[in-house]
Formats: C-alpha cells, sequence, structure tokens
C-alpha cells in the first residue's frame, strides 16, 4: 500500500483542516449543547466540494477518490463529530450509491444537487424491527402504473429531517423475502412523506436524526434505482463505503481527544512537574497514539482497495471496528488523562466521549463488524 498521499489528496487534507479548525472549531460546543444543525457551515463545506468528493465533477462533485475522502472526514470530525457525521452520510449513504446504480438521467437529477451541496440526501434502512437484521423490512411498495405506492416508518435516519432526498429500502415483493427490497429516491416534498420526530442523542448532537413515515406516498417508478430485488445489494454496497467514512469518522475523534491529551499532559502540573513526564501517563498516551495509527492506517487501506475497484467488504469491516473501539478506547483515557477537567464541558473531551459511542452502532454495529470478518476468514462459514 502507499503510505504517501498525492498532491491532490494533501490539498484536500489541508483544505478540511484549515476550514475544521477556522469555522468549525469554534461553533463546535455550541451546536452541541444546541443540538443546532450548523446549516452555515454545512453550506460551506458544500461550496468547498467536501460533500460529494469521490463523485466525479461531471455530476456535481469534485471528482477526487475515496483516501481523499477519508483524511477530509479525519480533520473534520477532529473538530466536530457532527459535521463529520452529515459529510460522511452525504458523501458515503446517498451519494455513492446513486452514482454506481444511477441512470445518467437520475444522476442529473437526483445526485447532481447533493453531491454540489445545494442539498442533502440521507439512507433510509432502519426500522423498528430492523436494525441488525437489516433484511427484516416492512416498508411496502407496491406497483401502480408509472409509481410505487409506498407505506411505512424509518428510524434512526441521519439527515432525515434537513435532506431533500431520501434512499429508501422497501420490500416490494414479500414472498422473495430479501431478494424483493427494492431501492427508491423520495423527494421531501411528496405527499404522504412525513418526518413526525427527531431524536434527542447522547453524541453528535448537531446532526439529526429522524424518524420517516410513508402514508400511501407517490414515487415516480423514474426514482427506483436499478430493478426491483436489488435494493439489498444496493444497501450493502453502500454499508461497504459507508463503514470507511465511519471508520474515518472515529479515527478523527480519536486524534481529536488525543491531541487535546497531549496539549494538557505538556501543561497540567502534579508534584512539581507536567504530568506528561508521569510514567503511567506516558503510557497511556503512548497507546493512544498507537491505536490511532493502526485505525488510521486500516482505514486507508480499505479506502484504497475501493479506489482500485477491489472487494473491500471485509477490510471495511476491519477498519470500522478497530477505529470505533479505539476512539471509545482513547477517548476514554482522554477524560481519564484531564482528570476532573475531563469530566466538565470546558475542556471538550467528555463531547468526544459522547461523540465516539455511535461509531460502535450505526451502520453495522462493533459484533456485526466481527460476524462480518469472521465469516470471510472462515470461507464463508455463519
Amino acid at each position: 500500500m502507499k503510505l504517501d498521499h498525492t498532491e491532490e489528496q494533501q490539498m484536500i487534507q489541508a483544505m478540511a483542516r484549515e476550514f475544521a479548525e477556522t469555522a468549525i472549531k469554534p461553533i463546535a460546543a455550541e451546536i452541541d449543547r444546541e443540538a443546532r444543525f450548523p446549516h452555515e457551515t454545512v453550506k460551506r463545506m458544500g461550496e468547498l466540494g467536501l460533500m460529494g468528493i469521490a463523485i466525479p465533477e461531471k455530476w456535481g462533485g469534485s471528482g477526487a477518490d475515496t483516501v481523499s475522502y477519508v483524511v477530509a472526514v479525519e480533520e473534520i470530525a477532529k473538530a466536530c463529530g457532527s459535521h463529520a457525521a452529515i459529510m460522511s452520510v452525504n458523501n458515503s449513504l446517498y451519494c455513492d450509491p446513486v452514482y454506481t446504480f444511477g441512470t445518467d438521467t437520475q444522476r442529473e437529477r437526483l445526485l447532481r444537487p447533493v453531491a454540489s451541496g445545494h442539498a442533502h440526501g440521507c439512507f433510509a434502512l432502519t426500522e423498528p424491527q430492523a436494525g441488525s437484521d437489516a433484511r427484516n423490512q416492512h416498508t411496502l411498495a407496491v406497483r401502480d402504473g408509472d409509481h410505487y405506492l409506498l407505506n411505512g416508518r424509518k428510524q434512526f435516519v441521519t439527515n432525515g429531517r434537513e435532506a431533500s432526498f431520501a434512499l429508501v429500502f422497501c420490500q416490494t415483493d414479500r414472498a422473495k423475502a430479501h431478494h424483493g427490497i427494492t431501492a427508491l429516491v423520495v423527494e421531501k416534498g411528496t405527499k404522504g412523506f412525513v418526518v413526525p420526530k427527531t431524536e434527542d442523542k447522547l453524541g453528535i448532537r448537531a446532526s439529526d436524526t429522524a424518524e420517516l413515515v410513508f402514508e400511501d406516498c407517490r414515487v415516480p417508478a423514474a426514482n427506483r434505482l436499478g430493478e426491483e430485488g436489488m435494493g439489498f445489494g444496493i444497501a450493502l454496497a453502500a454499508l461497504d463505503g459507508g463503514r470507511v467514512g465511519i471508520a474515518a469518522q472515529a479515527v478523527g475523534l480519536a486524534a481529536g481527544a488525543l491531541e487535546r491529551s497531549l496539549a494538557y499532559a505538556r501543561e497540567r502540573k502534579s508534584f512539581g512537574v507536567a504530568i506528561g513526564q508521569h510514567q503511567m501517563v506516558q503510557w497511556m498516551l503512548a497507546d493512544m497514539a498507537t491505536a490511532v495509527d493502526g485505525a488510521r492506517l486500516l482505514t486507508l487501506r480499505a479506502a484504497a482497495l475501493k479506489d482500485a475497484g477491489r472487494p473491500c467488504g471485509t477490510e471495511a469491516a476491519m477498519a470500522k471496528l478497530f477505529a470505533a473501539e479505539t476512539a471509545m478506547r482513547v477517548t476514554t483515557d482522554a477524560i481519564q488523562v484531564h482528570g476532573g477537567y475531563g469530566f466538565v464541558k470546558e475542556y471538550e473531551v467528555e463531547r468526544y466521549f459522547r461523540d465516539a459511542k455511535i461509531t460502535q452502532i450505526y451502520e453495522g454495529t462493533s459484533q456485526i463488524q466481527k460476524l462480518v470478518i469472521a465469516r470471510a476468514v472462515l470461507g464463508g462459514t455463519p
């Protein structure tokens, strides 16, 4: 694997880092406290090309690659997990599948506004009874001429309230089980499509997590991605890329907490010396730094495989698993390094701790990642 970034990748990384430091970091604590969607900074992220990084310029994106995407997500997450979550869902779970499985007509109408940052997209797979068991879809779409009549309920949809386009997975043939799942893009404002609830969350509080309800919602058949029955495969492919994005988010959160811990260890004194001179603190920091680098390398490997057009499902699961567990462990240790100050909001590491937890849960829990990895290394054996 090539470890040095290209000049373009370095430029995107530097741009994302500067934007995160100057525009996002100053408001991160405030929008977390208020659970307020950061419209202005997200709009500027779109203008900078961060909302469709790996989508060709022809369709409104930046025309870069997946490695560029993950280094940019890491820099954004170092400043704010909420911004990184918004960016990740837009890129990985909406833009990528619409580009990969959509027609040129669909790309022009349903992708370009989102990849360019003029609108937002979301991914609606989870239902009350279908979380880790994503095959158990109850949302139903019945063909009615050149439309589908959509009925059902989706839960825990990141960007669901703010998105103009929702990629919705539904049953079109219950007799075929998961082979009867179909992917439809539903546009906000369509009659029968409502967002009745937004969750009050532990972390990533400035990104909205919503419930979507469809009641006799008429969706044009022209908004179907691929053929009927291809939906579950589309969802799995999107989640492979999504896990790379969440891994990058987790790396950024861990790296941000580590940076703050290093700065605190140099400044805070106990027993007459900086706490960074105490061996127990040094060992904690050494473990944190090593884990962050390991998670970053696993994430870059998965991204590089995706860019090469090679299978990356197992590697994406490994990256997501290790990075999420690293984020939780590193942010926990960051609070410990800060002592009592780590438990109060002024020093921010408690926000990193809260934001890190979701990386172990969404787009496949850590336990699901272990199942994916185990089946791969056992050669498909359950």
